[in-house]
């Protein structure tokens, strides 16, 4: 069987509930995105994924990641890599997209990028590294990430340009699976809160 790329989004904060870009800013969980983090790991750890024995498992450094990777019981397992941090949105930090829409009314960050912060284009060479990583052995592999850059993955992962990632939006303490249809590069599940009924 081909290995799979599992992507699992950091729980809720404070700014992803009121819809600010959180990039660089160290934004900790709210208590219910610890008890998504929570739901995440049991069904991480569950039948059919038993605890994913053997699966290279990486996290952002930043706290919101972190925590949610050590919530779900896999802190121990995970190794720190900055490039799985979220994108640097520069002057745009902290800012929600109406306030940003204010100056710029057909703004979208996907084509038109963020002033002072990382370009479309580093964003793009980040989620390859990422990409290359993932297919570089014949294991799965397990991230914990943010949004922006979680969705940046997807859409290279399927060898289409980040714009793509504005159709394939993510919710806090979701998990997709990349993976392999027919040997093409594929989108197995994408954006799965299950869990969170719990």
């Amino acid at each position: 069987m081909a290995p799979r790329f599992l992507l699992a989004r950091h729980g809720q904060t404070e700014w992803s509930l009121s819809g600010k870009h959180t990039g660089r800013t160290d934004i900790p969980l709210l208590e219910e995105g610890r008890r998504g983090a929570k739901l995440l790991g049991e069904r991480l750890h569950r039948a059919p994924l038993n605890g994913l024995p053997g699966v290279e498992i990486r996290t952002s450094p930043l706290a919101r990641a972190r925590e949610t990777c050590e919530l779900a019981g896999f802190g121990d397992r995970a190794t720190p890599w900055d490039t799985l941090m979220e994108w640097d949105y520069g002057a745009y930090e902290g800012m929600t997209p109406d306030e940003i829409r204010a100056d710029r009314p057909d703004w979208l960050i996907w084509r038109d990028g963020v002033p002072r912060g990382e370009t479309l284009a580093e964003v793009s060479a980040r989620a390859d590294e990422i990409v290359e990583w993932a297919r570089s052995a014949d294991r799965d592999v397990l991230v914990f990430a943010h949004g922006h850059i979680l969705r940046s993955i997807g859409a290279r992962w399927l060898g289409l340009d980040i714009d793509f990632a504005a159709r394939i939006r993510l919710n806090p303490t979701s998990l997709s699976v990349l993976g392999w249809a027919y040997g093409e590069p594929a989108i197995e599940t994408w954006n799965d809160c299950g869990h969170l009924a719990a």
